[in-house]
C-alpha cells in the first residue's frame, strides 16, 4: 500500500475514534445527574441525609480504585477495557433500578453503598480508554483532542436531565427509577456502538495539515455549548420542552460526523485524481556519483517547523517517572491539593445541589443541574481553545497559573452563595460549574507536562483520587452542619442556615487552594517558560 493511501485512511479513522469518544463522554458522567434524582432517593430509602451523603461519597470512591483501569489500559485490548466499564455501570446501576422497582427484595445499605462505589468505578474505566485514545491518536495535537472531549462529559447531566424529563414520569419516584435506568443501559449501549473506534490508529510520523478539521471541531463544540446555555435558561425561564431539548442535542452530538465523512472525501477523490495533497519536507543530499542529482527523501516534519499554522513542539514534559517516584516529589502534593481545594470542593458542591435546592426551598433542581453541566460544557472547552489559538503568544500563561485565576471565583462563588436571593444561587451554580470543569480539563495536561505520558493512565487516576477523599470529607461535614440545623422530625432542614457554615468553610477553603496555586505556579515557572 503506498504511503499516500495509508495515511490518508488513518485520518480519516483519527477523527472518527475523536467522534466515538465524544459520544462516551456525553454520556459518562453518570455520577453528574445525582442531585437531579437524589432528594427522590432520598425519601424512597427512607435515609437520614448522612446516609445520603454517603452514597454521594461512594460514587466518587469508585476513583480511589480507578488506577486498576489505569494498569487494564496497558495490558489488555482498548475495547475490552471500555466494556468492562460499561457492565461494570450495568451491574452497579441496574441491580439499584431492581431494587427500587420491587424486582429484587430490599438489599442492606451497604450492598447499595458498594454497587455505588461499583457504579462510579465504571466511569473511571471508560475515561481512561478515552483520555489514551485521544492522546495516542492525536499526539501533535493530544491537549486539545482531550480538553475537547472532556468537554462533552460536562453535557452528561444535561442529557440525562432532558431525556428523564421527556420519556419519563415526572413523580419523584419515577424520576429516581428513569435515572438509575438510563445510567445502567445508556453506557452499555454507546460502549458497544463505540468499541471498533476505540483503538490505536497508525497514525503516520508527519501528520497532514489538520487545522481545518480542528476549526471545524471547536466551531461544532461551541455551537454545541451555547445551545446548551440558552435551553437550560430557556428550561428555567419560558419553559422549553425536554423533548425539544433532546432533539437539539442529540442533532448537534451527530454534528461532528461530519468532519470524517468529509475527510472520506477527500481521500477518495485524492486517490481518483491521484493527487498528493499531502505536505512533505524534502531534504537533499548531495551525492558525488549522481551528476549533482540529488536523491529525494522524505523527512518528517521537525520541532520548530511550521504545521497547521503553528509551530510544532514535541510533547514538552520534565520526566517519565512512575506513581511511586510521583508519589515522593512536592510538586505533585502542592498539586494534588490545589485540586482538592478547588475543583474536589466545586463537585462536592455539585453532588449536594439537589439538597442545597431544596433547603433554599427551590423547585428547579433540574434546571440548576441542566444549567451547571452546560457551564461545565463550557469550562472544559476553555483549556483546548487557549491552547490552539494562543499556544504561540508570548503572553499565553502556565496552566498552573491558570488553575490559580479559576480557584478564586469558585471562592467567591461560596461566599455569593450565603445571599438568599434565588439569583445567587443560580450565578454561582454557574460560576462554579465552569471553574470545576476548566480545572478538570487543565489537569488532565497538567498531569501528562509534570510527570509524563508514559505513566499518564495510572498517574491521573491516582491524581484523581483526592476526589473520593474529598467527597467524603467535604460531604460528611456539610452533612454535619445540615443535621445540625435541621429542626424536623424527618431530619429535613429548611432555610439558609442549612449551608451557611458550609459555605463559608468551603470558600475559605478555595482561597487556602489559591494560596497553595501560587506556590506551584512559582515552582513550575522555570519549566513552563522554556516550554513556551
Amino acid at each position: 500500500m503506498s504511503s499516500s493511501s495509508s495515511s490518508s485512511s488513518s485520518t480519516a479513522l483519527q477523527w472518527l475514534s475523536l467522534v466515538g469518544i465524544i459520544w462516551l463522554q456525553s454520556i459518562n458522567g453518570t455520577n453528574t445527574n445525582f442531585p437531579a434524582y437524589s432528594s427522590q432517593l432520598k425519601n424512597v430509602l427512607s435515609m437520614s441525609q448522612i446516609q445520603l451523603n454517603n452514597l454521594a461519597f461512594a460514587s466518587d470512591a469508585g476513583k480511589l480504585l480507578g488506577w486498576f483501569s489505569g494498569i487494564a489500559a496497558i495490558y489488555l485490548p482498548l475495547w475490552l477495557v471500555l466494556l468492562i466499564g460499561s457492565f461494570l455501570g450495568l451491574i452497579g446501576y441496574g441491580i439499584q433500578f431492581l431494587f427500587i422497582t420491587n424486582q429484587i427484595p430490599s438489599p442492606s445499605y451497604w450492598l447499595i453503598f458498594f454497587l455505588t462505589v461499583l457504579a462510579g468505578n465504571s466511569i473511571c474505566w471508560i475515561n481512561t480508554v478515552c483520555y489514551v485514545v485521544s492522546i495516542r491518536n492525536f499526539p501533535c495535537h493530544q491537549q486539545i483532542a482531550v480538553g475537547i472531549t472532556t468537554s462533552y462529559q460536562g453535557l452528561s447531566a444535561k442529557i440525562y436531565t432532558d431525556i428523564v424529563g421527556a420519556a419519563f414520569s415526572s413523580s419523584p419516584q419515577g424520576k429516581a427509577k428513569a435515572y438509575l435506568l438510563l445510567n445502567a443501559l445508556l453506557p452499555l449501549g454507546v460502549g458497544v456502538v463505540v468499541a471498533p473506534l476505540v483503538r490505536n490508529i497508525n497514525v503516520m510520523e508527519r501528520p497532514r495539515n489538520m487545522k481545518a478539521g480542528f476549526i471545524s471541531m471547536f466551531l461544532i463544540t461551541i455551537a454545541t455549548g451555547i445551545y446548551a446555555v440558552i435551553s437550560s435558561l430557556g428550561s428555567i425561564s419560558s419553559g422549553l420542552t425536554p423533548l425539544k431539548n433532546v432533539i437539539g442535542t442529540g442533532v448537534f452530538l451527530l454534528a461532528p460526523l461530519g468532519i470524517p465523512i468529509v475527510e472520506k472525501m477527500r481521500e477518495n477523490l485524492s486517490r481518483k485524481w491521484n493527487l498528493n495533497r499531502e505536505r512533505r519536507v524534502y531534504s537533499y543530499t548531495m551525492e558525488e556519483n549522481n551528476n549533482g542529482i540529488g536523491s529525494l527523501e522524505i523527512g518528517a516534519v521537525k520541532e520548530g517547523e511550521e504545521l497547521d499554522g503553528r509551530q510544532v513542539h514535541e510533547p514538552c514534559v520534565r520526566e517519565e517517572i512512575g506513581v511511586k517516584l510521583m508519589v515522593t516529589r512536592l510538586d505533585f502534593w502542592l498539586y494534588f491539593f490545589v485540586y482538592f481545594f478547588s475543583a474536589t470542593l466545586g463537585l462536592v458542591f455539585l453532588n449536594n445541589l439537589g439538597q442545597i435546592a431544596e433547603s433554599r426551598c427551590s423547585s428547579r433542581t433540574s434546571s440548576l443541574v441542566s444549567l451547571s453541566s452546560s457551564f461545565g460544557f463550557f469550562g472544559r472547552l476553555m483549556p483546548s481553545l487557549l491552547d490552539y489559538f494562543f499556544s504561540r503568544s508570548k503572553y499565553m500563561i502556565s496552566r498552573p497559573a491558570l488553575i490559580l485565576a479559576l480557584v478564586v471565583p469558585i471562592g467567591g462563588a461560596f461566599f455569593l452563595l450565603l445571599n438568599p436571593a434565588s439569583f445567587s444561587l443560580f450565578l454561582g451554580t454557574a460560576i462554579i460549574g465552569v471553574c470545576t470543569g476548566a480545572i478538570t480539563s487543565i489537569a488532565v495536561s497538567i498531569t501528562t507536562e509534570l510527570f509524563g505520558t508514559k505513566n499518564f493512565s495510572v498517574n491521573h487516576n491516582v491524581v484523581v483520587a483526592n476526589i473520593s477523599i474529598g467527597s467524603f470529607v467535604f460531604g460528611y461535614l456539610s452533612a454535619i452542619i445540615y443535621r445540625k440545623e435541621g429542626n424536623q422530625e424527618d431530619g429535613r432542614c429548611m432555610g439558609m442556615a442549612c449551608y451557611r457554615s458550609t459555605f463559608v468553610i468551603w470558600g475559605s477553603l478555595c482561597f487556602l487552594g489559591a494560596g497553595l496555586a501560587l506556590v506551584l505556579f512559582a515552582r513550575t515557572r522555570k519549566f513552563y517558560s522554556q516550554k513556551s
